[in-house]
């Protein structure tokens, strides 16, 4: 579950992601140069690593932690998994 801090902190990171994002479309559309270009789309891939993050500590620190709490080696098994999968897609 993500608390109030969590998502305040997430929600300030969109919106200036969204803001970066607006001013690459406007540098496309005014044909800047193109390693201007793909210099700033890596700074928003960057800035979308920070929400992960936060977001993934956030899981850790409740769900995870949660489940290990539990008792319930389901429970447990199920949010091991999860991870693995999240995990996985970001070695890519």
């Amino acid at each position: 579950m993500i608390d109030e801090t969590t998502k305040q902190k997430a929600m300030a990171r969109l919106n200036r992601i969204e803001g970066q994002v607006q001013g690459v479309r406007r540098m496309v559309e005014e044909e800047k140069y193109c390693v201007d270009i793909l210099l700033q789309i890596s700074a928003i891939q960057g800035a979308l690593e920070q929400v992960s993050k936060i977001l993934l500590g956030r899981h850790i620190e409740s769900c995870v932690a949660d489940a290990v709490a539990s008792g319930r080696a389901g429970d447990r098994q199920k949010k091991i998994e999860e991870l693995l999968e999240v995990f996985s897609r970001y070695t890519r």
